[in-house]
């Protein structure tokens, strides 16, 4: 976690997101190995506050489907044991892709997230609350119109403990035109409510409006304007909300501090991977 922290100032961040451990794994570190106090201590010195750091949950957890109890069973445990750690890192958001309902319908798929949310936060005793993240549309994911998160939330017997992460690139790919960011947000609002928009992951896309792919794209490079992305960093309606970069590596290179500085002076430099 030290070393997280370092990252982000070195890069001239004001927020970050972190994985607990390997997103693509079960595998964790014990806590007490990870050096987090003494990242807490250096995130106060810095002065960025604790609910700025955002954790992302592994992808490997999918409570949209419970055909396989096995499997479903275990999503549900390792996400209340994420939740642990991330009250441990003194977080306060946890960001869930809502899964996928694979051979059932959309439907179904949103009863069993909201059922199984439900049973994790029953047992709980932190006050993490989980995000759950815009989707593309690609196979049959749960959560790329709003109107299916509403659903979820509206389910749920824990309203209090449930947010959403809006990702640019995500609700672009499912057809969402960001040009008009202001139009998305009263959608949000009139469907979710915009007190609920908790992180934003601002991404670009490396396919067309509407293509229902999920391909992250560095800032500039994309199918989303850089002048649209860098409005909904300064739209002062969600100016508060933590925005989080999840675009490409360039050639085993982190791009985050030449888009950082791109992104907050508002100006894009013309093929600015060739120089980094």
């Amino acid at each position: 976690f030290l070393a997280s922290v370092k990252d982000a100032i070195s890069m001239g961040e004001n927020c970050f997101m972190i994985y607990t451990g390997a997103p693509q794994s079960s595998a964790r570190m014990p806590l007490d190995t990870l050096k987090i106090d003494e990242g807490k201590a250096l995130l106060k010195e810095a002065g960025i506050e604790p609910e700025k750091v955002i954790v992302h949950a592994p992808y490997i957890i999918n409570l949209g489907c419970d055909h396989k109890a096995e499997s479903f069973a275990f999503a549900k445990d390792f996400l209340a044991r994420e939740l642990k750690r991330v009250a441990a890192f003194g977080s306060k958001y946890l960001v869930l892709h809502p899964g996928s309902y694979l051979d059932g319908t959309i439907d179904e798929g949103i009863v069993t997230l909201a059922k199984a949310l439900d049973e994790v936060f029953s047992k709980d005793e932190t006050d993490v609350v989980i995000c759950l993240e815009t989707m593309a549309g690609k196979g049959h994911e749960i959560g790329s119109r709003f109107v299916e998160l509403a659903k979820v939330i509206e389910l749920s017997s824990y309203k209090e403990r449930l947010g959403i992460c809006l990702d640019t690139c995500h609700i672009h790919d499912a057809g969402m035109d960001i040009h008009d960011f202001d139009k998305i947000l009263d959608i949000f609002d009139s469907t979710i409510g915009l007190d609920r928009l908790k992180v934003i992951h601002l991404n670009d896309s490396k396919t067309e409006l509407g293509s229902h792919k999920d391909r992250h794209e560095n800032i500039g490079y994309g199918d989303i304007a850089f002048d649209d992305l860098v409005s909904v960093i300064n739209n002062p309606r969600i100016i508060d909300v933590p925005k989080i970069l999840e675009t490409p590596w360039v050639e085993e290179k982190p791009p985050y501090k030449k888009e950082i500085e791109m992104l907050k002076a508002g100006v894009l430099e013309p093929d600015w991977r060739d120089h980094l």
